[in-house]
């Protein structure tokens, strides 16, 4: 605060003395001393509410920076959730398009996929017995045995 040296103080303490006297001098210095802590109390005082006031600001421009990251984040993951949601639409109604115009005929034969392509083929090109007229079991023997 002060910046004194040794030659300064000395010549400060021979003017209190004369000035002050000797039976005065002690309680005086006492009394300086009191008020000397004091005022380094009061200054530090002051110093550490300013430290906290810089504190709290920074740490209130950190969370503003904070909550503008979660609001970006917030809003690109809604974005692509209503992405994803209109795609899943858009494939579902394209596939109840689909389903409603490609129905399956009644009478042709499912095909198993455990024979292969190549049997299931052999078994579609094949005319089955309910659909053939003469399709009863004595008629089948006949062809047979011809």
């Amino acid at each position: 605060m002060f910046d004194v040296g040794f030659s300064e103080l000395m010549v400060i303490a021979v003017v209190a003395l004369i000035v002050i006297g000797p039976e005065r001098l002690p309680r005086v210095a006492r009394t300086m001393g009191h008020l000397f802590g004091r005022l380094q109390r009061y200054v530090n005082d002051v110093k550490a509410d300013i430290n906290r006031e810089i504190e709290l600001e920074e740490l209130r421009k950190f969370k503003t920076t904070f909550e503008d990251a979660a609001r970006g984040i917030e809003t690109g993951v809604s974005t692509t959730v209503n992405s994803v949601q209109s795609e899943v639409t858009k494939t579902e109604s394209e596939l109840n398009t689909l389903a409603q115009g490609a129905e399956v005929p009644a009478s042709s034969p499912e095909l198993d996929p455990a024979f292969g392509a190549t049997a299931n083929a052999a078994q579609a090109s094949q005319p089955e017995a309910a659909t053939d007229p003469k399709g009863d079991a004595a008629s089948r023997s006949e062809k047979t045995a011809a």
